[in-house]
């Protein structure tokens, strides 16, 4: 893949997508059944460490922000917009950062839709002392940490695993991007391997396709 290489629109990434439509399918009818099945304020069962308590939320996370439904719309709509330009700044987005897009991508617009069509957020799930949240709102987090790891821990390791080569391009196999790691390079997309041997004292170099003992 060469730089000129038009990047893939994320409505096209169909793993992402199935993902996010599984995590806003979730995400709304298990909404449609607390909100039919119990009244607010209901819990079921009424006492314990865990519950399923009616309630909704017209603030953000947390209940942060409370009465401010439409602006909050607009910043829904922003982040989801955030996303995508974060999919389309990565020329072939690993399946990590895919899971994390696609469960955001899900809760977001799970959310954005209670927004607009009931003014509020269904909240139901009760633990603890926990503040009650949803199904949108676990997979957002979970994919803000998933996306954190990513951009903090994982290139962090690349950078302390890189020697002193670089540059190497896209991958052979799959057209993924190639990182510098100890010794030669890794596809950050399929894993495919290629170490560089040593053929003289001068420096010179060779270069193994696929190795998989690197």
């Amino acid at each position: 893949m060469s730089a000129d290489t038009p990047r893939t629109p994320i409505y096209k990434d169909f793993a992402l997508i199935q993902l996010a439509i599984i995590v806003l399918v979730v995400d709304q009818f298990s909404k449609l059944i607390v909100r039919d099945q119990l009244l607010y304020r209901e819990s079921f069962p009424d006492t314990g460490f865990f519950r399923f308590t009616h309630t909704f939320n017209t603030g953000s996370a947390f209940g942060i922000f409370q009465d401010q439904n439409t602006p909050l719309i607009f910043v829904s709509v922003i982040g989801i917009g955030i996303l995508i330009m974060i999919y389309r700044s990565q020329r072939v987005p690993t399946n990590l950062l895919r899971l994390s897009l696609g469960l955001q991508v899900g809760g977001a617009t799970g959310n954005l839709l209670d927004r607009l069509f009931l003014d509020h957020v269904t909240d139901f799930i009760d633990v603890g002392t926990w503040p009650i949240f949803n199904v949108a709102d676990a997979s957002i987090i979970t994919g803000l940490f998933i996306l954190a790891y990513i951009f903090l821990i994982a290139e962090s390791n690349e950078k302390q695993d890189a020697g002193p080569t670089s540059g190497y391009g896209w991958c052979p196999v799959c057209e993924g991007e190639m990182r510098t790691v100890v010794g030669g390079w890794r596809c950050s997309t399929c894993g495919v391997k290629e170490r560089v041997l040593e053929v003289s004292t001068e420096a010179s170099t060779q270069v193994t396709t696929g190795d998989p003992a690197l």
